[in-house]
């Protein structure tokens, strides 16, 4: 009896708390949600420029007070909704950024420094502070009037690379034979496991958008730093910021200081007793004193294309087919909504899937206008999903083309018989009933069928790309191939119509729809609310930290070995995973 008393005890213990823990949720959840913020006169717009960029922020309310618990996403579209505000707000007086290793692609960098520098034609003021302070942190740091580095810090300013990592070795010691079907000799997804280093044509395309990349970044910060783009090459060649003094020398910075310094920099422009406190605001909770905008009958659907195109419905940061496709159908059949921008930000995946997009972008746009605004990558898939748009917006330095796509298998019948002792045979209807298998290799007539397969692939990518963009098949060809462009690259060659941002897109869009400036902005697919983000997080943590746990300074590489698993059909992706530093 003594045990059943204390087994019911700890199953109504459990019972409570976990109410209680329920409850508490809902209240931090909803205070979160409901809470009005204020704005004092005299503040400033503060920017704690760490994390990770994405096109929006995830629904958590625990960020706000636990700032330490994990990594903190930063919304490219809900920042240049606030900055753009901020511009016009009496109340606010400037903005304070502070650096702390912002993890994005270029073109994403760029959209919130271009924004800053609309705020900057207000006359308003942007102090920057950093004690280390990245390539990309600087990018959108060198628009400050006055930018201080903490003395025993550091300011990069050495150029940009892009490493890649190969698994060919991995493949040979496992005795795993890959199967390659590709078309175009820049497809070069499939060279880490086939090649040990890069191809002369992978390294003729690498080097040419890298350094059309580059060119971008220091033509945006001549024009900042007032300092010539062939100097601030030499000082970037020639690593002449060493120490962050030689960034005060070369004009790169204002100042070598303290952070205390630099905030009494900010009372004297503010007009404040050195005594006193600087009112600052933090963007997050400026977004939610932003009211709502004006009433309007008329709608621009923004549909959030982010990550990797897959079959099926896709989880957050995936492009789900079946769930964009109804997205965008439902957004042709709404009477409010007028237009659609499509904000891209993908480098591609299936080619079932995209073609499944594809094909309700065209049924659109014959109702209505669909304008295609590129982040930082819209490539192989995600060019297959601008190319039907009525007007395609690209950054400078957006990553796109890479017209082409592949096919891949593994052979595992020696790993699995000499690592692993495993042996198969079978019984078979027809002579290729099991062509699709690991467990042998396959003979020239059944690699040719496959091969025919993404030829074939190829040729509907192509000819549909060339009719979008009306460009004769053969021009077409020259710049598929499956090679990648940068987007200034991509408009002088017709692959884009327009560089420019996010905002441009938008205004395009109501010009087209003829609606003025009577327009609201409605955001889809509907970001899931707190509840549903905290475990889908939940989950993908788990998995990211037994990755990490288990295989340690491995970890990357072998989350690019599981991805392999999305590598279901036909692809059109870029051709390799890397990040720009």
């Amino acid at each position: 009896m003594a045990f059943l008393r204390n087994l019911l005890a700890t199953i109504l213990g459990l019972f409570i708390f976990s109410f209680l823990g329920i409850l508490v949720l809902v209240g931090i959840a909803s205070s979160s949600s409901e809470e009005t913020v204020e704005v004092k006169d005299n503040s400033v717009l503060y920017l704690p420029l760490g994390g990770i960029l994405s096109e929006r922020t995830p629904e958590d309310p625990f960020q706000e007070f636990f700032p330490n618990s994990g990594p903190s996403y930063i919304g490219v579209l809900d920042l240049l909704k606030v900055i753009k505000n901020a511009k016009t707000d009496e109340k606010i007086k400037g903005i304070y950024i502070e650096h702390g290793y912002l993890s994005g692609g270029f073109a994403s960098l760029k959209e919130v420094r271009d924004a800053l520098l609309d705020f900057k034609t207000s006359g308003k003021f942007i102090y920057s502070y950093g004690n280390y302070i990245s390539e990309g942190d600087y990018y959108i740091g060198s628009v400050a009037d006055e930018l201080y580095v903490n003395p025993q810090g550091s300011l990069e300013f050495n150029g940009f690379s892009a490493n890649i990592s190969f698994f060919k070795g991995t493949l040979d010691k496992l005795e795993i034979e890959p199967l390659v079907f590709r078309v175009g000799e820049f497809k070069s997804a499939i060279e880490p496991f086939i090649r040990k280093d890069m191809s002369p044509e992978n390294e003729l395309q690498i080097n040419s958008f890298l350094n059309s990349a580059h060119d971008t970044f220091l033509a945006d910060i001549a024009e900042a730093r007032n300092i010539p783009a062939e100097k601030l090459k030499e000082i970037s060649s020639e690593m002449k910021v060493r120490r962050v003094a030689d960034a005060v020398d070369y004009g790169l910075a204002t100042k070598v200081a303290y952070e205390d310094e630099m905030k009494t920099l900010l009372k004297i422009k503010l007009g404040i007793e050195e005594s006193a406190d600087i009112t600052f605001i933090s963007w997050k909770k400026y977004k939610k004193s932003i009211s709502p905008d004006e009433i309007s009958k008329n709608r621009i659907a923004v549909i959030v294309a982010e990550g990797e195109i897959l079959m099926g419905e896709g989880e957050e940061g995936q492009i789900g087919a079946e769930k964009f496709a109804r997205e965008i159908r439902n957004a042709r059949e709404s009477d409010r909504i007028k237009a659609v921008v499509l904000r891209i930000n993908s480098p591609g995946g299936s080619l079932t899937g995209s073609d499944i997009i594809w094909r309700e972008i065209m049924l659109t746009k014959e109702k209505k206008p669909v304008i295609a605004s590129m982040g930082d990558y819209a490539a192989s898939g995600g060019y297959y999903l601008s190319m039907p748009c009525d007007t395609i917006v690209a950054q400078p330095n957006t990553i796109t083309g890479s017209i082409g796509i592949f096919g891949m298998m593994f052979n595992m019948e020696k790993f699995l018989e000499n690592k692993l002792g495993i042996t198969f045979d079978v019984v078979k209807t027809g002579d290729y009933s099991d062509i699709m298998t690991v467990t042998r290799s396959l003979s020239d007539f059944e690699k040719q069928i496959i091969q025919d397969g993404v030829n074939e692939g190829y040729e509907t990518f192509t000819s549909k790309a060339a009719e979008a963009r009306h460009l004769p098949i053969e021009k077409l060809k020259e710049l598929a191939g499956g090679r990648v462009w940068t987007g200034i690259q991509a408009h002088e060659l017709g692959l884009v119509d327009l560089l420019g941002s996010f905002d441009d897109a938008v205004k395009i869009a109501a010009d087209k729809a003829e609606l003025g400036d009577d327009y609201l902005l409605s955001f889809y697919p509907k970001q899931k609310n707190f509840f549903e983000e905290m475990f889908s997080s939940a989950s993908n943590e788990l998995e990211a930290r037994s990755i990490k746990n288990n295989y340690g300074m491995l970890a990357p590489y072998v989350k690019e070995i599981r991805d392999l698993q999305h590598y279901e059909g036909i692809q059109a992706r870029m051709p390799y995973s890397f990040e720009i530093k």
